[in-house]
Order: structure tokens, then sequence, then C-alpha cells
């Protein structure tokens, strides 16, 4: 005879709750999607057309893998041109070096005739984050480079050529710089496009080629390699404009030199004097050189 079984018979609600859970969430993840703001001109076309859910949601689906946008110096969407190429109107400059010609922004010291840096500053903005796009060309000899979040005033740190009046200060910059040599010398070619800081102690924190950072009170370490300081030369045009860009965000700079990118310097140093606001300028250093600038046009982030 079969005994009857009386125990009682067990409810387990947990898959019941696990399938409520994975409804929910998965309609509550929709949601936060749905109510994120995406910018359209970020969105993909959809790799399958929409579908609908196992609970209604809607399901757009994988997006389509595209490229970006190609390279386009000449994309100034939001840009404003801060050099007429008639007029200093807005800029800062000793007129025995600087002038200009034919649209172009010039300045150039002879040789045989010592003069020790001198820039030009552009006053009509200070800002810290932003797209710097323009053309520059170096010619005979000497160098200098783009001035960026950088001051005027201070006290500088090397004499003046001998026979030279004291420097004049206003035309003085301080402050990080992207270098821009013509290749004269075997040191001199492989400066271009480096991270230098104008009149500190700091000196060269990124080289052509590196990725470096510097965390609060460490010194800037290596994070990665762009490649080979001397094999990046081939990408700079000599005795021809050059397209330079600086992109500026928080503490991370980067030098970008017809399309190709030179240097990264990453200052984690909230108080740094790299993290400040400050002028845009340009440097001419030794002599004979001629440096020439041209097309300047400045994207501001500052919120």
């Amino acid at each position: 005879m079969l005994q009857s079984d009386s125990s009682p018979i067990r409810f387990n609600p947990r898959p019941i709750l696990l399938a409520v859970f994975v409804g929910v969430s998965s309609l509550m993840f929709t949601s936060e999607l749905n109510a994120q703001s995406v910018p359209p001109a970020l969105e993909s076309p959809p790799a399958q057309s929409p579908q609908s859910g196992p609970h209604g949601e809607k399901l757009t689906g994988m997006p389509k893998f595209h490229e970006p946008a190609p390279y386009d110096p000449n994309e100034h969407t939001d840009y404003k041109q801060i050099f007429d190429g008639k007029s200093f109107a807005g800029w800062d400059a000793d007129p025995t070096i600087w002038r200009v010609e034919g649209g172009t922004m010039v300045g150039e010291t002879l040789e045989d005739k010592p003069k020790g840096n001198n820039y030009i500053v552009y006053r009509g903005d200070k800002t810290r984050d932003f797209d710097l796009k323009l053309q520059m060309k170096i010619e005979k000899g000497g160098g200098g480079g783009i001035q960026y979040r950088s001051v005027t005033g201070v006290p500088w740190t090397r004499p003046q050529p001998d026979g030279q009046p004291p420097y004049e200060l206003k035309f003085m910059m301080t402050g990080p710089q992207a270098d821009f040599w013509f290749p004269v010398t075997v040191a001199t070619s492989s400066y271009t496009g480096q991270w230098y800081s104008e009149n500190t102690m700091q000196g060269i924190l990124a080289y052509r080629g590196q990725v470096t950072q510097a965390l609060p009170g460490q010194t800037n370490r290596l994070v990665a390699k762009i490649g080979d300081i001397q094999a990046l030369g081939g990408y700079v045009k000599v005795n021809e404009w050059n397209d330079y860009e600086i992109i500026a965000r928080g503490g991370v700079m980067m030098h970008i030199m017809n399309g190709q990118l030179m240097a990264v310097f990453i200052d984690d140093n909230r108080d740094s004097i790299n993290n400040q606001p400050g002028f845009i300028g340009f440097e001419i250093e030794s002599q004979p050189c001629k440096i020439s600038v041209r097309n300047i046009w400045l994207r501001k982030f500052d919120w």
C-alpha cells in the first residue's frame, strides 16, 4: 500500500523575483539611456531596425561602426580669428622685431645684430581650455614657439646679450610653450613639437614623441611613447607652412603638427602655473631668424 505524502508543497519565489528584477532593471536601464542627452551628431545609424524587447521596451540595436570625420585643419566651427592680417589690433609687440606683411605676422632678427628672446602677445583673451589652430614657418635659422596659458611681466631668468638694453617685460612671456625650431643642428631639429616651460625651472617636460604626467609632489614621468623623436621630425616642413594645433583641457596639453600628435603633457597639479588661464603669443629667439604666422584661430572652452 502506498503511503500518501502529507508534507506541504514549498513555493520558491526566487525565479519569479529574478524575472521581475531583470525586467524592471531592463526598463530602468532603457529609461536612463533615453533620459540621457545624446548629441545627434554623435549618433550612428543602427546595425538593424529597431525592435521591441520582451517587456515592450524599445531596442535600437548596436550602432554601425564608422570612421571619424577626416582631419581638416580648415575646420573652424565656433572658432574666432584673432589676427586680422592687417594690423596688430589686440596684440602687443615690439615694432622693431614684429611686423604685418602680406596678411602674415612676421618676426625677424638679423645676423650680427644680437637680440635676446622676444614675444608678441595676444591680449584679447585670457584662456585655459581651448583649441588653437594656425599656420607657421621658420626660416633662416633660430627658433621660437607658441606660448599659451602664459603671463607677462615676470623677471627674466637669462641675461640679454651684451650691449642690449634690459628686457621690456611686457613683451616677455612665462609659461607653457609648443616649440618650433629651424633644424640647424641635430639638437634643434628635435625640439619642434615638444612641451617646454618658458622662463621657469621646469624646462622640457615632454620631449617630442612622449606622453608624460606630473602628479602632485612628483616629477613628470613617461606614460607612453607616440613615436621616435627623430622620425616624427619627418612631419615638420622646412621653409614651408606647417599646420600647428594646440589642444588644452584641464591638465592635459597636446601639441599637433600637420595632423600628427607630437607631445602630450598631463599636469595634475591644480595650482601649477601650467594649469592657469593665460595669454597666447609667439616667441622668436636666436639670430638670424624669421618667423611667420597666419590663419590664427581660437576656440575657447572656459566654462
